[in-house]
């Protein structure tokens, strides 16, 4: 598992998030129709390469040990992130990418930083963790949306298009989560999984501060 971190963790050094390679940038800034297949592929193609979401995600079930508990987390950021890439592109409401995704890695900090039990600790109480999920569901939402509209995606039918994109995002969630979850349960049979756990979320902590400089930085250059 900590492997799988650390290769999530070198790509995100030389890539901002969500970004969009030629061939897509391509096909959406020449599409003039419906295109729902074209669409169901780039939402699966993005969150199986979305490595903010994925970290997110990571910190989100690492200590989630029943099946239940994990579909009702993953649901609830689903439906949240669903819900603003839906509205934010229909609504056309545009919010500076780099300070989106420098709160997505921030997300990413927070779920760590729970799972360490930084929050019993500093504060004496535990944030309600299914409110703080859905919530930060809404700004991956927005992520999705912003890097959307870059594209100027034509109006007509555009619902349609969003409709087989976001299919496609929570297409490739669930194998993505498919493949964390095998990893995760071959891990939890080893001792070494509590051994690890602290260094484990420390890493993905820091994955998550590294990203949100990069956003800040690029804000602060560029936005």
């Amino acid at each position: 598992m900590s492997g799988l971190l650390l290769s999530l963790l070198a790509i995100s050094t030389n890539l901002f998030a969500h970004g969009v390679d030629a061939s897509t940038k391509n096909f959406l800034t020449a599409n003039q129709g419906v295109a729902i297949g074209p669409f169901l592929y780039i939402g699966a193609k993005h969150m199986v390469t979305g490595y903010d979401h994925l970290l997110f995600l990571v910190g989100v079930i690492f200590f989630l040990f029943r099946v239940r508990d994990v579909l009702v987390y993953v649901s609830l950021f689903t439906l949240g992130h669903s819900l603003t890439l839906l509205f934010g592109v229909l609504k056309g409401i545009n919010v500076n990418s780099y300070l989106i995704d420098a709160i997505i890695g921030l997300s990413i900090v927070y779920k760590a930083f729970d799972n360490l039990g930084g929050f019993r600790l500093l504060l004496g109480f535990q944030p309600n963790n299914k409110v703080a999920v859905a919530v930060f569901g809404l700004f991956h939402g927005f992520g999705l949306a912003t890097k959307l509209q870059d594209f100027a995606l034509p109006k007509t039918n555009l619902w349609k298009n969003l409709l087989a994109f976001n299919v496609g995002v929570e297409v490739g969630q669930f194998v993505a989560l498919f493949f964390i979850l095998i990893i995760l349960g071959f891990w939890r049979r080893s001792p070494s999984f509590y051994t690890f756990a602290i260094a484990t979320n420390t890493l993905l902590m820091t994955g998550g501060l590294i990203l949100f400089g990069y956003q800040l930085t690029g804000y602060f250059v560029y936005g």
